[in-house]
């Protein structure tokens, strides 16, 4: 049985994957002093998927984005600002 959820970290086709979050992610895990591997158990997704978060290459749904800002000791507030900045 098909779920909404099951594509929901799929990009349409059409749909360019989000550059500047990917930058942003990476750049805040930098400053932090924190590993992908670690910031990926903090935020309770796996490695390779949050590597590929930061790669550009898969869009976060927003309870993975959520635990991510978690993660990295942010709020969704600064994230979105960073962001803007970033774009």
């Amino acid at each position: 049985r098909w779920d909404a959820r099951d594509d929901a970290a799929v990009p349409a086709p059409d749909q360019p994957v989000d550059a500047a979050l990917a930058a942003v992610l990476r750049r805040l895990r930098n400053a932090s002093g924190l590993s992908q591997e670690a910031t990926a158990q903090a935020a309770g997704i796996s490695l390779n998927t949050y590597s590929r978060i930061e790669l550009g290459v898969s869009s976060p749904t927003w309870p993975t984005v959520r635990g991510i800002a978690n993660a990295l000791d942010v709020s969704m507030a600064e994230l979105g600002a960073a962001i803007d900045a970033q774009g």
